[in-house]
């Protein structure tokens, strides 16, 4: 839940299922170095035997690595974008193939960044691609938006670290949970989960947010802002916690995590303004 006006970023395709953007860091190639390497040994010579006659020179009880994940090169990206000219696009000079988890298509300036996964698409994709980079109008570039969102891409599972309390902060903590039995028990019947209740220090225009369970993270989550708590007191703290129960609830109830009307239904009938933003005490 926003306290402030949510941004769309028009240059953006992003998972509707995801409830941020990601952007990764792009990784720059450090200039190659010379280095002198000291002579094999006689392990080394002999790990090199066994490989060449077909054996195995890796150690039984060591456990596998997991091989790396191939990343498109950069031929690939140039034929993609050729192929993509071929079918219209225009004002592009640079385009990177990538694996992200969140976003599809993104475009700054001239340049282009593709899910890797597209390379592959047939060519309505692709056309629906240039449509979204080059369309003036909005309605052009949500059609193409449509289809580029329902083409299906490998995504790695998404991971999310334990989270760490901090000492100051585990009385807060303690009081969230207990809020959140009791207005579970006075709102929902205690029909609702238990789940792990934080406090986030990083939130600085949401009052609080719900994290559903997704790919590869094994529990949802509610985390109220830091900065809201004490700014605004518990009462509001509260406030926000049950319009997250009610997202909580959307969840569990099969239904979509919105602000629609099912959620104003709701947060109406526990008690909770069904706005996303409001008015907190000063």
């Amino acid at each position: 839940m926003r306290s402030g006006v949510a941004r769309w970023v028009k240059s953006h395709i992003v998972d509707p299922l995801q409830l941020g953007l990601l952007w990764e860091t792009p990784v720059t190639q450090e200039p190659s170095v010379a280095v002198a390497r000291p002579a094999p040994s006689e392990a080394d010579v002999a790990a090199a035997a066994q490989v060449r006659s077909g054996g195995s020179a890796t150690d039984a009880s060591a456990p596998a690595r997991p091989r790396p994940r191939a990343l498109p090169r950069p031929r690939e990206a140039a034929a993609f974008l050729e192929r993509l000219r071929g079918l219209g696009l225009h004002g592009i000079s640079h385009l990177t193939l990538r694996r992200t988890r969140r976003v599809m298509v993104s475009n700054r300036g001239a340049r282009l960044t593709v899910h890797a996964d597209f390379a592959a698409a047939p060519e309505d994709v692709l056309r629906a691609i240039v449509r979204f980079v080059t369309a003036r109008r909005r309605p052009d570039r949500l059609a193409a938006q449509r289809i580029i969102l329902a083409y299906e891409v490998r995504r790695a599972p998404a991971r999310r670290r334990a989270p760490v309390i901090r000492a100051a902060d585990a009385p807060a903590v303690a009081r969230l949970r207990e809020a959140h039995a009791r207005l579970n028990r006075e709102h929902f019947g205690g029909a609702l989960r238990d789940i792990t209740v934080i406090i986030s220090g990083r939130m600085k225009t949401r009052l609080g947010h719900y994290t559903p369970v997704q790919e590869g993270v094994e529990a949802a989550e509610i985390a109220i802002s830091r900065r809201h708590i004490r700014r605004d007191g518990w009462r509001e703290a509260e406030h926000t916690l049950l319009h997250e129960m009610v997202h909580q609830w959307q969840d569990e109830s099969g239904l979509p995590i919105d602000h629609g009307l099912a959620f104003r239904r709701k947060a109406r009938e526990v008690g909770v303004l069904p706005r996303a933003k409001r008015p907190v005490a000063r």
